[in-house]
């Protein structure tokens, strides 16, 4: 296909550009290729990737994706102009993005990835059930990769499970870094509009945009819950259905355990019309108690009362049995390979065989029951 890179298949799609499984035909590496979304761009190279290509030259961590390189493609062949992601070594030149305008419209551009063989999502939705070693071993894994980013001043705003990769290792590693951004004490306002609906925290629902890396705790804790109960914490319809089914879980928001919360834009529009209790312990109680404890300091109402990613790692829950495991310990899934996307079209090739089927059957009947297509005397 190319003298650089085969693409083998394609394994992602999101709001910035499809992701494919490829093989780098110098090395025989596997990898994968995203896809950089040029079309909408008047102004050039997309200030989202160049946004996450930033974020992730300046992070380095064995739970955070690794971005290799940028290489860029015209027609049907990716033909190998690797751009360095990061200053060192030779093709100074070639530092830093591209730039959509300067090419022909047939230029595709790519960044280069580690391949990681599973998301978190596939996975669950494939219905594959987790044991407590590898719950407690991603979860660590995962707060590590948080802990690291935050103590860096990164948010990430959109931590979900789709965005959390695992290898055939025992490896969990944080990708898709689009909406990601550097966070300062200073900055006082962000967009609100991030953060998948299923685990994006309260205070984004009613319009905050002066927020911290405490949004990211919330989703962790959305995240933790699924692994343990197998199924979404807060599976939202809407934003309406999204604050209610947090507001059944945790509570009302009042003036003790949210101080502050009716000055937020939305309040007034989407404040319950009677009051609820929290009921987090009783709807988690087949839970064991020490997860239910942490996921319960994670999903607070109030984002300063909600417990960090460092101070999570020293919870009780990771220190007693059964104790997570390294990595190289876990046990080997029985997939190959099990992605978000694969699933989705799973779901969508039975639901058309469904459809199929139920226009055969109408059809049978219609031929044995004429009458009724108008037929007869």
């Amino acid at each position: 296909m190319s003298d650089a890179f085969e693409r083998l298949e394609q394994v992602g799609e999101g709001t910035y550009g499809q992701v494919y499984r490829a093989k780098d035909l110098k090395t025989g590496e596997i990898v994968a290729l995203k896809k950089v979304k040029l079309e909408m761009e008047r102004e050039g190279f997309p200030i989202t990737a160049i946004r996450e290509i930033k974020i992730l030259k300046s992070l380095s961590h064995p739970n955070i994706v690794d971005l290799k390189e940028i290489v860029t493609s015209r027609n049907r062949g990716i033909k190998g102009h690797k751009r360095p992601v990061s200053g060192s070594g030779s093709g100074d030149a070639h530092q830093g993005p591209p730039h959509a305008q300067d090419e022909e419209s047939d230029l595709s551009i790519y960044m280069v990835f580690e391949y990681m063989d599973h998301d978190l999502t596939g996975l669950l939705q494939m219905g594959t059930k987790l044991t407590q070693r590898q719950v407690k071993s991603y979860m660590r894994q995962l707060l590590d990769g948080v802990a690291y980013m935050h103590r860096n001043k990164i948010i990430h705003r959109d931590i979900k499970g789709s965005n959390l990769l695992l290898d055939n290792n025992g490896f969990l590693k944080i990708a898709d870094w689009g909406l990601a951004r550097p966070w300062n004490d200073l900055k006082k306002h962000y967009t609100n509009k991030v953060i998948t609906l299923w685990y994006r925290p309260p205070e984004l629902l009613l319009g905050q945009t002066a927020y911290d890396q405490s949004i990211d705790i919330w989703s962790v804790g959305c995240i933790l819950v699924e692994l343990l109960d197998s199924k979404p914490c807060l599976p939202g319809r809407d934003e309406i259905d999204q604050l209610r089914r947090i507001f059944h879980l945790c509570g009302s928001p009042t003036a003790e355990n949210w101080p502050g919360h009716e000055t937020l834009k939305e309040w007034d529009k989407f404040k319950p019309e009677k009051p609820f209790t929290r009921t987090f312990r009783q709807r988690f109680k087949h839970l064991p108690e020490q997860a239910v404890d942490l996921v319960n300091q994670m999903l607070q109402l109030d984002p300063k009362r909600r417990m960090s990613a460092q101070k999570a790692l020293d919870h009780d829950y990771f220190w007693t049995d059964p104790m997570p495991c390294a990595p190289s310990d876990l046990p080997k899934f029985n997939v190959k390979s099990a992605h978000e996307y694969d699933a989705k079209l799973r779901h969508e090739a039975m639901k058309a065989q469904q459809q199929q089927q139920r226009r055969n059957s109408a059809k049978r009947h219609q031929s044995q029951h004429p009458s009724h297509n108008g037929g007869g005397s």
